[in-house]
């Protein structure tokens, strides 16, 4: 006997699953909805747990999506805490993890991912962090009152960015990484080298080509970190950052196709019916990355599957097709992004690295596809019609800053015409 029916059930209390909750009443649908989350909190902002929230810059209400008065006013329904064990597609029925069965009309998968954790000997041991959940950075802020030596293991984002803040506060910090150099995922050589020297320039530690080949521990508690060289660093914390695995696990038990995350079309749909899948879970061919099967871990991301999503069910078919766009901030220095540089083959640096005022131009055969831009809002916001156009524009050209890039755009549209 199922106990409850709902016309929408949405797994997921991040960003996309928020949004998509919000994008249904605001295109006018009036049924049911029902949110199901694995965390005890209402919907609230990820980004800021590696950087303000971390710093103790903004508090837990302040990050709150929406007030739990809007979600009300909305009648839009909560299940905190619990899990999605099981899901009986042919029977529009889930099972949650304290045995609730639910039934729906049509389900969104807005799951997310957990964050990818290390595989050696005493990683089990207390005071190893993750910064994926508020109650992650609770737990370390507890271990924080005093200067502590923290390894980060990952250069990425989020360990910059945890880097960065706490820096602020005192700590003394090692990164390590396993490749040549940071972001090596993400970003063309000339930005991680910036980044390199502006973290060592804070004083922070930054181990190359190095692994962890064991944590050791002392009472229950990270006391060391070995490195595959034999090298042995103190640490009263290690915060681990390299990478996520998508949450899709009840959806391929159901039968959903699933490779790098659960796939979806443009549409946003599942092989499932009535199933959609939406945010860091959602593999899908994306034309900005000339068709290439990816996941895109971002809120920009979210929220735009989440509206396409919305649309699709209130009788608006729309199909997903934005540009991607991120962003970055560490000390004073902001990053933005947009596009994707999957496949650059040339890179052009316009303006100076020196001045920490630049931005990366990742092109391939000749025709631009990403930007990164470090304190230069300007080309940020007029490098997405060169990205959506995929201009090919020559190199000497776009580094010339006594131009816009709006200006050097225009131009060579009236020459090709």
């Amino acid at each position: 006997m199922v106990a409850r029916n709902y016309d929408i059930v949405i797994v997921g209390g991040g960003h996309a699953g928020a949004q998509a909750a919000i994008s249904l009443r605001q295109n006018g649908f009036t049924g049911s909805i029902f949110i199901i989350s694995n965390e005890k909190l209402l919907p609230y902002e990820r980004p800021a747990l590696s950087k303000d929230y971390l710093a103790g810059k903004k508090s837990a209400d302040r990050l709150l999506i929406r007030p739990e008065a809007f979600w009300q006013e909305r009648n839009i329904e909560f299940l905190l805490g619990v899990r999605v064990s099981k899901i009986d597609a042919a029977g529009h029925v889930i099972t949650t993890s304290d045995q609730g069965e639910i039934a729906y009309g049509q389900l969104i998968w807005a799951a997310g991912a957990s964050p990818r954790w290390l595989q050696c000997k005493g990683s089990e041991l207390g005071n190893i962090f993750s910064v994926r959940t508020m109650g992650d950075v609770d737990q370390m802020q507890a271990e924080l009152k005093s200067p502590r030596q923290i390894i980060i293991i990952g250069g990425g984002y989020i360990g910059l960015e945890a880097a960065a803040s706490l820096s602020k506060m005192g700590h003394d910090i090692t990164i390590i990484e396993a490749e040549e150099r940071l972001l090596s995922r993400v970003a063309g050589a000339p930005l991680s080298q910036f980044y390199a020297d502006i973290h060592r320039a804070q004083g922070i530690k930054i181990l190359l080509k190095s692994q962890v080949s064991e944590i050791i521990g002392r009472e229950g508690k990270i006391s060391a970190v070995t490195l595959q060289d034999g090298t042995v660093l103190p640490a009263h914390i290690a915060i681990i950052g390299i990478g996520v695995v998508p949450n899709v696990g009840p959806l391929m038990e159901a039968g959903a196709a699933v490779g790098n995350g659960v796939d979806v079309d443009t549409y946003c749909r599942t092989s499932l019916n009535d199933i959609f899948a939406i945010g860091d879970c959602a593999s899908h061919a994306n034309p900005f990355a000339a068709g290439a099967v990816i996941r895109l871990e971002s809120v920009q991301n979210c929220n735009d599957m989440a509206n396409i999503v919305a649309k699709n069910i209130c009788g608006e078919p729309s199909e997903y097709h934005a540009v991607p766009w991120f962003w970055s901030n560490q000390y004073d220095i902001r990053l933005q992004t947009i596009g994707l540089n999957l496949g650059y083959d040339d890179i052009i640096i316009r303006g100076s690295m020196e001045a920490q005022k630049f931005s990366l131009i990742y092109t391939q055969n000749g025709h631009v596809i990403a930007l990164d831009c470090v304190n230069n809002a300007k080309d940020y916001v007029q490098g997405k019609a060169l990205v959506e156009a995929r201009a090919k524009i020559d190199a000497d050209k776009l580094a010339n800053i006594d131009m816009t890039l709006k200006d050097i755009f225009a131009a060579e549209t009236l020459l090709a015409e």
